[in-house]
């Protein structure tokens, strides 16, 4: 994709296949709306009479208005001007990026950035447009037979209406959009692919891929034997029950120029993300109804990949570092039994009362193996608990903290990029429902705050460092006719990263 800024004020003499406008349902025309209806003589106050509405995620095409060089007008419904903010912009944006992909067009304006919404600045309105072209383009085709392939989206160009003085602002926020566009994208390719094809090994192949196109980073694939070095029992305790080799992925962006021992360095941020290609649930084995979507178990996994692709193409000025325990959770004769007790890297010993609870168990490995790089702060990313998806549903990511300014920052992350998270509790009180009378600890508290106790479990191995868990289990993909991974939450994570 390519995103640029339209700065002429003659609007209606700006030629393109596709003119976005916002109109309101109460009648209320933005400044570009405004600019149309005089153009092409109150044409478009004519049609919010009767024939459009204005609601939420609509949209009206009017083909060749006199006066106006566009070959179509998209009037977008914005809703009433009194609610509308800055995630109904975003749903705008999508509409008119998706209208564009419907019809087949090559590019389009859009004027939707140029209306004030609430406090979000033009930056975070323009990126909030190119993140709506590259969610409109993705398309799965990867295991399609050519019959059934659908044509490549031809939308190739957006550019974003905006007076001249601004068009520096709105260039910044287009770049990190297309950026974190595409992030999403590969987090969403990866969460999609059947668990056939998207393995441990695949998921590295990926993070050394993306290592040769970007030289900021740098991947190193760690295969059983290495993790056999390091002892991470816990994690490897998972792993026996598969044919499928486990691997563990260190991928570290460093800034062009950064020394080591520079005085000024700034020390690491550091991404761990759960990276379990499929979860049948081992011995305490899953009920086979819906059990296909837990090939989306390594969405964690893909969204550190998807991070660190993002971070790489803005070329952050800062260390990132992401972490990924990859293997997959199946029954076998070798497989952790109910009752099993194993010892992390950590040298804490862990009972396993429930094997489908694993992802923890290999989270807790790689937050010890965290400890060496000395983070400034270290975020674990995981489709963690079902008991989060009662709690928070799917509009929420679960996020866990007992750091404050680390919690609020990624809250204020999620704000910024319609992204939400929110903040759930994490007591010492409940750490007692992880008591176990055979080890250290017990891998599950519960049925009572499922999510909670999976969080309190891996503050254990995160002592030593400030540090935040996003249970996304109920935000990382959707089921039903619209199944697909959604790629979140690569724009809370960037847009941390870039506040960081």
């Amino acid at each position: 994709m390519e995103f640029s800024t339209q700065t002429t004020a003659s609007l209606h003499q700006i030629k393109t296949a596709a003119l976005a406008v916002g109109v309101f349902a109460d009648g209320i025309l933005g400044p570009a709306a405004d600019i149309i209806d005089h153009a092409s003589n109150g044409a478009l106050r004519e049609v919010l009479k009767s024939e459009f509405k204005a609601k939420p995620n609509t949209h009206l095409v009017l083909r060749n208005l006199p006066g106006v060089a566009a070959a179509r007008v998209i009037l977008v419904g914005l809703g009433k001007q009194g609610s509308y903010n800055a995630a109904a912009h975003a749903g705008a944006e999508l509409v008119f990026a998706n209208c564009c992909v419907a019809a087949s067009l090559a590019e389009g304006v859009s004027t939707l950035a140029a209306l004030d919404c609430g406090n979000s600045t033009l930056r975070a309105r323009s990126r909030a447009t190119a993140m709506a072209a590259g969610r409109a383009i993705y398309q799965y085709n990867a295991t399609l037979g050519k019959q059934d392939r659908e044509a490549a989206p031809k939308l190739r160009k957006i550019a974003v209406w905006t007076p001249r003085t601004q068009a520096t602002e709105a260039q910044a926020g287009l770049r990190e959009g297309q950026a974190i566009a595409n992030g999403m994208n590969l987090t969403r390719m990866l969460g999609d692919l059947p668990p056939n094809i998207c393995t441990p090994t695949y998921l590295g192949n990926t993070a050394k891929k993306l290592a040769k196109e970007f030289k900021s980073l740098k991947a190193e694939v760690l295969d059983r034997k290495e993790i056999e070095a390091l002892k991470m029992g816990s994690f490897l305790s998972v792993a026996r029950g598969s044919y499928e080799p486990p691997v563990f992925i260190v991928l570290r962006h460093t800034p062009a120029g950064l020394k080591p021992a520079a005085k000024n360095r700034k020390a690491p941020i550091v991404l761990v993300g759960k990276g379990i290609t499929f979860d049948s649930g081992g011995i305490s084995i899953k009920p086979a109804a819906n059990m296909d979507e837990m090939k989306y178990d390594m969405c964690g996994a893909g969204s550190v990949l998807g991070t660190l692709r993002a971070v790489a193409e803005l070329e952050l000025d800062r260390e990132v570092i992401g972490l990924i325990p990859s293997c997959e959770n199946l029954p076998s004769g070798r497989a952790n039994k109910p009752g099993d007790v194993v010892t992390s890297m950590s040298g804490q010993t862990i009972e396993i009362l429930n094997t489908d609870a694993e992802g923890r168990l290999v989270l807790c490995d790689a937050l010890t193996y965290a400890e060496r790089f000395k983070p400034a702060a270290v975020i674990d990313i995981a489709t963690l608990t079902g008991a989060c998806v009662v709690a928070l549903g799917h509009v929420n990511t679960g996020l866990f903290s007992k750091d404050d300014a680390l919690a609020d920052s990624l809250l204020r992350a999620g704000r910024d990029t319609n992204d939400s998270a929110w903040r759930m509790p994490l007591e010492d009180a409940y750490q007692e429902q992880l008591r176990s009378n055979f080890a250290d600890m017990a891998n599950i508290g519960g049925p009572p705050a499922g999510s909670v106790t999976a969080a309190c479990f891996l503050s254990r191995f995160a002592g030593s460092y400030p540090w935040a868990h996003l249970d996304i289990a109920g935000t990382a993909w959707r089921s039903g006719k619209e199944k697909g991974a959604s790629g979140r939450p690569v724009p809370l994570l960037v847009q941390y990263l870039l506040q960081a």
